[in-house]
This record gives C-alpha cells, structure tokens and sequence, in this order.
C-alpha cells in the first residue's frame, strides 16, 4: 500500500493542495500529454494489484474522484473490490447553471473561478459523506481533458497537490472515458461493448474493448446532439439549459408537422451531422407564435435527433456484431442526452431488434459526474496505469487517438466559401 503522510504531523492534504493550485496551474501550461508510468510513485507505491487481462484481482481500491471540465464542480468516492464490485460512496455535484443562465450558455471565465471557489468545499464534503478520511484513499482520479481547459485545469491540480501531499497514485482520466464506464457504477457491464457517447459536445460510437482500450466507428462532422438541443431551445425561448426543457415541451405534441432535414442519407459510414438540422429548427422557431406550434416543432426536433442516432447505431451494430460473432453484442448509451427518455425508448426497441442487450446509466450519472472519474481512475489504477505530476490538462483529448490523426473529423483552417 501507499505511504501516506499521518494527518497529526503536517496539516491537512486540502489546505496544502488550496496553497500550491497556482504554481501547479501555471505547470500544467507545459504542452505534454499524459504519461502513464508504472509501479513506484513518488515516495509511495501502488496498492498490490495483480491483473488478469483487464479484470481487476485487488481486495479493493478506494479512490477520490475530481471533475472540472465544463459547468459542474463535481467530487466522488468510489470504491471497487477485487471481484469488479463497484460501490459508489459519495458523490457530490454544485452546478453553475444559475451563473451561466444568463448568457444563455457556458462562460469558460467564469467556470474556471467558479471551480476555484468551491472544488475544496466540494472534495470536503465527498469524503464526509463517504465516510472516509484522506488516509484511506488508494489514488486521486481527476478529470485531465477534454473540456474547457481553465476548468479542468483546476480540479488537475487540485488533485495533483492532493496527491502529492499524500504521496498518492495520481491517475489523469479523460472526461470521456468517464462517461463510457458510467454504466458499469450501478450495473455489472462487463467489457467489451458498444458504446454510444452523446452529449453536449461530443457524439461518437466506439468500440470498447476494455480499459482505455477504445476504437473509434463514428463521430459527428460538425455540431454534437445535446448542442443541437440547447440551440433550437434557446430559439424556441426555452431557458438554459435548453435540452431538458426542450423534451418536457415536446411531450404530446405532433412530430410529424414539421418536416426537417435527414442529414448524410447518401453516406456510408456511422458518422453524425446536426448541423442542418439545427439551423432548419432555428428558422421554423423564429416564426412560430402559438404555443401548439412550439410544441410541436419540439417533438419534431425531438424526433429527428432520436431518429439519426438511431441510424447511425444500426450501421455500427452491424459492423460491431460481425466482429464480435459468437458473442452476446450489447450497446450502451452514455453521456448527458442519454437522459432523454425517448432516446431512450428507441435505443432499446432498436437493440432488440438487432439482437443487442441495452444498458444506459441512471439519469444521475447520465450528466457530468465525478463518480464516472473516480471508476474509470479506479479500473486504471488496477493495472498500473498513474501518471507523473507533470502531466497535462487538455482541451482536446480523442478517446481513439490514433483514429482522430489518421481521420480527423475537424481540419484546422478557414472554413466556408473563402477558404
């Protein structure tokens, strides 16, 4: 086990980690990726862990949580034992959404003081609720990228000075595996599966074969599914944040009213496009003036976003079940729009249909949380996989990297008919 620094002799891991956050800020602005290294960290060593494969054998491994990357300051205790069982402890999430109402959307600026301002406070009340002091945390798993990189900067080094005060395992998580695991908090998943990732900012199918072990079949070409439904809310007049809203005013009204674009229908492939469809709903909004009409552009809206999901999973199902022939193929869904009941709904009936088992995480682990984090740190930590205190906060941060060199989806440069 780790070498930990008894609590009586120094003062407490959080008041060191609230006076350095600057001096690690400012090295985090060092453009290194993340570096997995192995077994000795700093003056302290991994707890034991033997591995089969990517199955974790360790009695248990308890670990701190951190989740800075967008508008919820967020801290977790989770614990997993040696036979997968995952236990969540305590999870802890402040939303910013009363800071950023009104603009109607993220402040990046303010996001990052506002982290500032309470990731302590936060952390503080993680391990009250779990009842579990500092001593007897195995690693502090922090979210390293991708996001808004001000923020994620400060729950990195907040868990950076923790670790170091503690002489901890520090293991830099990327926001999107996360998500990808936080099926596995509540449910015995086990790997690999297909995943559907869908969010405010991201909107890809991967193939998950286990442990950051991630391959990329599709990807939006422009805007993400959860942006789209912020954007056509706030055109409707809904208030931020607007996804939500948009589902409840959706309910009952009559989707087939409004005819909208099916984006990519002559391409091949599992990619996503929402951007048509965005700027159509924005223009139909800017002329409604009942509320029958509104409604019903809702469901319209609500309806062709489930319905290109869906397509686009089909074709990945049937890539994804040829490779895995012999097997029971299963398809989760995950991130914030995984929420959206009907979503929801016409997943599961198209898993059926395609022979797949269905899961998707509760509507709480569904939006930014620290308990993904503190899993996906935990799943790594029990194969040896830590990172230096160099590593790096990233704004960018592909789960499939290789892919995202050899295809990328978004080419720098000028863009439009003067490119």
């Amino acid at each position: 086990m780790c070498t930990r620094t008894a609590a009586s002799s120094s003062p407490s891991a959080l008041a060191i980690a609230v006076r350095i956050i600057p001096a690690w800020a400012r090295a985090s602005f060092d453009a290194r990726v993340p570096m997995r290294i192995g077994c000795l960290f700093m003056q302290g060593r991994l707890p034991h862990v033997a591995s089969l494969g990517n199955q974790m054998t360790t009695p248990h491994l308890t670990v701190l949580g951190l989740e800075t990357s967008c508008d919820e300051t967020a801290a977790a205790v989770v614990r997993v034992s040696g036979d997968a069982r995952v236990e969540v402890l305590s999870s802890v999430v402040l939303s910013q959404i009363a800071e950023h109402a009104p603009y109607g959307g993220v402040v990046p600026e303010i996001a990052a003081r506002a982290h500032v301002e309470s990731i302590d406070v936060i952390a503080r009340k993680a391990l009250a609720d779990a009842g579990v002091a500092m001593t007897e945390l195995d690693g502090i798993a922090a979210t390293a990228g991708p996001g808004l990189v001000g923020g994620v900067m400060v729950g990195l080094s907040f868990g950076k000075a923790i670790a170091l005060a503690l002489g901890l395992p520090l293991i830099a998580v990327n926001h999107l595996e996360g998500h990808a695991v936080s099926a596995r908090l509540t449910a015995d998943i086990p790997y690999p599966f297909l995943l559907l990732l869908v969010s405010g900012g991201h909107c890809q199918l991967l193939d998950v074969a286990g442990v950051g072990a991630c391959r990329r079949l599709g990807s939006t070409i422009d805007d993400a599914a959860g942006e789209a439904f912020d954007k056509i809310g706030g055109a409707l007049g809904l208030e931020y944040p607007a996804g939500p809203a948009l589902e409840r005013l959706g309910e009952g009204g009559d989707a087939s009213r409004f005819p909208l674009p099916r984006a990519l229908l002559g391409r091949d492939g599992c990619d996503f496009s929402f951007s048509g469809l965005k700027t159509a709903a924005a223009r139909l909004a800017a002329g409604l003036v009942s509320d029958i009409d509104r409604r019903d552009l809702a469901a319209a809206v609500q309806g062709a976003i489930s319905r290109q999901l869906c397509e686009r999973t089909a074709r990945a199902m049937k890539l994804y079940a040829h490779a895995q022939e012999g097997r029971s193929p299963r398809l989760v869904v995950a991130g914030g729009v995984a929420a959206n009941q009907r979503i929801r709904a016409d997943l599961r009936t198209l898993s059926a249909a395609e022979g797949f088992s269905f899961d998707a995480p509760p509507l709480a682990y569904c939006t930014d949380n620290a308990a993904m984090i503190a899993l996906a740190g935990a799943e790594r930590l029990a194969l040896g996989l830590v990172d230096e205190l160099s590593v790096a906060a990233r704004p960018r941060w592909p789960l499939d990297e290789a892919a995202a060199r050899l295809h990328p989806t978004h080419v720098p440069g000028r863009k439009g008919a003067k490119a």
